[in-house]
């Protein structure tokens, strides 16, 4: 199974409080750890969001928003895992910004039913370290 891209926006006002790399970091392991596709196929990234608001308008309020886009086809039980490692592995990522800054973080799984065109030279590289 292919296609897990995981993808973090998060509040700029987060930068001084978040390690952004470490959080793609713990996403992408909780990829990994929840059998949700082979290594070669999952992807991870981070979104910084300029402009936000949150709840109140509090400049303090910030978020972190995972979507994790998979190819249609895997069962509820397994995108269920992935949703509860990648919101465990985010939660414990902000545990220091929670003092200081009111986050809603969620996570969404998603799946994709409709045509995607690529190519993945990754998995040939893959096969020949082997």
């Amino acid at each position: 199974m292919t296609l897990p891209h995981i993808i973090a926006e998060y509040s700029a006002n987060l930068e001084d409080c978040l390690d952004v790399q470490g959080l793609v970091d713990d996403l992408h392991q909780a990829a990994i750890d929840s059998k949700v596709a082979e290594l070669v196929a999952i992807r991870t990234r981070a979104a910084r969001r300029e402009h936000f608001r949150v709840a109140d308008g509090n400049p303090a309020n910030g978020f972190v928003h995972i979507v994790a886009r998979l190819r249609i086809g895997r069962p509820e039980a397994l995108r269920q895992t992935l949703g509860e490692k990648l919101l465990a592995a985010a939660d414990k990522r902000l545990a220091a910004a929670y003092p200081t800054h009111p986050i809603g973080l969620t996570v969404e799984i998603y799946e994709i039913e409709e045509m995607t065109f690529r190519r993945n030279t990754l998995r040939e590289r893959a096969t020949s370290a082997a």
